[in-house]
Order: structure tokens, then sequence, then C-alpha cells
């Protein structure tokens, strides 16, 4: 085993570690904190895969900036045990539903391991993940979906200042 697989399996064990602390912890502060963990263990494997300009954006949009959102969030809905609602039945087995589809998607996938692995081999010509590609790509084909983005974040911003604003 050399260095880099040795780092791949410590930084996925910490994103599967901090994703169940994110579902397990009670204090949703807490849970966000867990989330900053899984979001550096991503951040990781994106070196790995000599993407350096998408690790560090996702550190400081998702890590920093989304998580910040959210502890807003947090603090303005003043979460309590006696405010949150009791989940009945129907939720429970919705969510045991939803986790049985993921899990045979996840062993859909691990079938196809090797398969992807030699797609990935062909691609692996050093030009992945740069930024020039990168940005080659968002402002040429993808600039629609960019744009549209982009404006779902400036109408969430103003949807989070009418919800924070007293009357």
């Amino acid at each position: 085993m050399n260095v880099i697989q040795v780092l791949f399996w410590i930084l996925s064990a910490m994103a599967l570690v901090s994703a169940l602390m994110v579902l397990l912890s009670k204090n949703p502060v807490h849970s966000v904190l867990w989330l900053v963990a899984v979001f550096f263990a991503i951040s990781g494997h994106y070196i790995l895969l000599n993407a350096q300009f998408i690790a560090i954006v996702n550190l400081i949009v998702y890590a920093g900036a989304i998580m910040v959102l959210f502890l807003f969030v947090i603090m303005l809905m003043n979460l309590n045990k006696d405010t949150e609602p009791q989940k009945n039945i129907w939720m429970k087995l919705a969510g045991a539903i939803s986790a049985g589809c993921l899990l045979m998607i996840l062993v859909s996938l691990i079938k196809q391991a090797p398969e992807l692995q030699a797609k990935t081999a062909m691609m692996n010509e050093g030009g992945i993940g740069l930024i020039a590609n990168l940005g080659k790509a968002l402002f040429n084909t993808y600039v629609v979906p960019f744009e549209i983005s982009s404006i779902l974040f400036l109408s969430a911003m103003v949807g989070a200042v009418v919800i924070g604003k007293k009357d």
C-alpha cells in the first residue's frame, strides 16, 4: 500500500464516521460541526484526485459560508426538545424505504467498480481538476445551469432575510 491509498482510507473513515455522527448527534450545533468535518474529508479526497481548486472551493463555500448559514438558521429557529414534533410511523417507514433504496444503489455501484476504474484510468491524463479546464467547462458548456444556480442562491438569501426580519 502506498501513501495515497492510506490517505484515501483514512479520509474515507473520517468522512463515514463524521457523517454518522451528523445523523446520531442530538444537538443540532454538534451535527453542523460534524458536517464541517465531512466537508474537510471530502476536500482531502479532492486533493488526492488532483483537483486542488475544487477542494479549496469546497472548504470556502461549503465548510465556511454554508455552515455559517446553517448555524444562523439553527439559532434563528431556537430548536428545543419541547418544540420538536414527534415523528409518526409513516415518517419512519419512509426513512427506512429511502435507506433501502440508497443501499441498493450503493451495492450496484460496488458491482460496477471494475468498469468504472477502467474508465477512470483512461481519463487520468493529468488535466482533470485544473482551474483552466474547470473554467472552460463552467463558462462554455454549463453557463446556463451556473446562472440558474446563482439566481437560486440569490432567492435563498432574500428568503433568509425576509424570514429573519422582525415585524
